[in-house]
């Protein structure tokens, strides 16, 4: 137990500044709430610091461990930790909420207490998700990031917000239900809530198959995966600029988290069994996903169904159980946080000055917005995997481990590289290239110095993920080692 508690300063700090300024903020003093919600954000960032420059990168152990009793009749504890895959997407979150911030500093001039207010504690919960090394303080930080988000949506999204909340709402609580009913059954048999002690259950084929079906249904919601993705293209297109960054860059990772700390140490003989079946889903997002991003005109949702397509080779990149291919997963993983993040940024910016997302709107934009021009161009081609960006080492690690899994499986997952190319290079050639197409575009103002800030850091993370990746790669080696070697031993007795 470490004598500072980082990882619940983490948690809390956020969420403590998000009920000081529901608390305490009004309109008539926004340019406090303003500044309380950026020293909150920043605060909350720089005491995960330590999780980066204290990790110890030699060890699979769970890391940074906090333990109290909770719950003492049902055995549940707060209890906390940190390995070589979740701390980074500990950071990972409390970095986009500093961004997330900032892009909503002007934007937003109506309860703006509120909307600070609710991605601060997002922020906190979000971090409790990665850390929880309980099944029940999981699961409740789980189910309890869906309520900042619906609001977000609800308050201050476009004009069918209202759909897009529910169908996000329902959506995501339905698919959560069944796994409820998994780790009430894991803790009848373990005794206790400890998610490390149900990676070490004995449990038959048959209990493995139901808790990794019971998992899969709330996970592949979250990731999305085909074909339960419908909801996300509607939560991106109604949900303001800063909700559409954490839903992209933070919350579709839970799914694909819950996989490496639920489904694969705990159902290892059943992830083996329906690998082909897991592999097929990832593959159809990546092919057929991609073809329909191709033809979307509204920006948002383009970037929110090549998210899907991104995601798919997550899920394949775990389910062909080699290094490689686990390795290039999370990488991808965390640079989709910040690519897909940058993208919607680069929308939001657009859509203040227009107020449209349709693609037939625009066109030479870079006659009038060139550093803009020039910051989307980057974040355009990392999103189509170029190398040298962040987006080609993922991509490139898991069609090197699906190569080593199957030649044919690696040959359809490498038609990303071609249809990513073709839905994001046409999305930018029609929205930033040519003659000035309107009024609105010759009327178009350059990014403000906040903007060209929050781009410009987004654009450096991107960079030197992609010349240098070796920090990820070396933080999440053991883990990922001492996984694959959990799951390739079989459980059954």
């Amino acid at each position: 137990m470490n004598s500072i508690p980082i990882l619940s300063a983490a948690i809390w700090l956020p969420i403590l500044f998000g009920v000081f300024l529901l608390a305490f903020g009004k309109d008539r003093n926004a340019g406090a709430v303003r500044a309380v919600a950026l020293v909150g954000a920043v605060i909350g960032f720089l005491v995960t610091l330590p999780l980066f420059t204290g990790f110890d990168r030699s060890s699979a152990d769970m890391q940074f461990v906090e333990q109290l009793v909770w719950i003492e009749m049902l055995g549940a504890n707060y209890q906390l930790g940190v390995d070589g895959i979740s701390v980074w997407f500990v950071l990972l979150t409390a970095f986009i909420t500093v961004i997330v911030v900032i892009a909503g500093w002007e934007v937003i001039e109506e309860r703006v207490a509120q909307y600070m207010a609710a991605f601060l504690i997002l922020s906190g919960l979000l971090i409790g998700v990665f850390s929880a090394l309980d099944g029940l303080l999981f699961y409740v930080f789980f189910e309890a990031t869906l309520i900042p988000m619906y609001i977000i949506i609800g308050v201050w999204g476009g004009p069918n917000r209202v759909y897009a909340a529910f169908k996000f709402f329902l959506y995501t609580l339905l698919g959560s239900l069944l796994t409820l009913v998994a780790l009430v059954y894991l803790y009848l048999l373990a005794g206790s809530f400890s998610i490390l002690d149900w990676h070490t259950l004995p449990l038959t084929l048959p209990e493995q198959t139901l808790i990794f079906i019971a998992f899969l249904v709330a996970f592949a919601v979250k990731v999305p995966m085909w074909p339960v993705h419908t909801w996300l293209p509607d939560a991106h297109v109604e949900a303001p600029t800063g909700g559409s960054v954490v839903l992209a860059a933070i919350m579709l990772k839970l799914g694909a988290y819950g996989f490496l700390r639920f489904s694969l140490p705990i159902a290892p003989d059943a992830s083996h069994e329906l690998a082909g079946f897991m592999i097929a889903l990832s593959l159809i997002a990546v092919v057929y996903i991609g073809l329909v991003a191709l033809v979307q005109t509204d920006m948002k949702k383009l970037v929110a169904y090549s998210s899907i397509a991104h995601m798919g080779f997550v899920t394949l990149g775990f389910f062909i159980f080699n290094q490689m291919g686990m390795q290039g997963a999370l990488v991808q993983m965390i640079s989709h946080g910040f690519v897909s993040g940058a993208m919607f940024l680069c929308i939001g910016v657009l859509y203040d000055r227009v107020h449209s997302r349709n693609i037939a709107d625009y066109g030479g934009v870079a006659n009038t917005m060139p550093r803009f021009a020039a910051l989307f161009m980057l974040f355009a081609m990392s999103n189509a995997g170029l190398p040298a960006t962040s987006g080609f080492v993922g991509e490139f690690f898991v069609i090197l481990g699906a190569v080593q899994y199957n030649f044919w499986v690696a040959a359809l997952a490498s038609t990303t590289l071609i249809f990513g190319a073709a839905y994001s290079l046409w999305m930018y050639k029609r929205v930033i290239f040519g003659a000035v197409a309107n009024e609105h575009v010759a009327g178009l103002s350059d990014l403000s110095r906040r903007e060209f800030s929050m781009l410009l850091v987004m654009a450096l993370m991107v960079l030197v993920m992609g010349l240098w990746p070796r920090p990820v790669t070396d933080m999440t080696e053991a883990s990922v080692d001492a996984l694959l070697r959990h799951v390739a031993v079989s459980k059954i007795r």
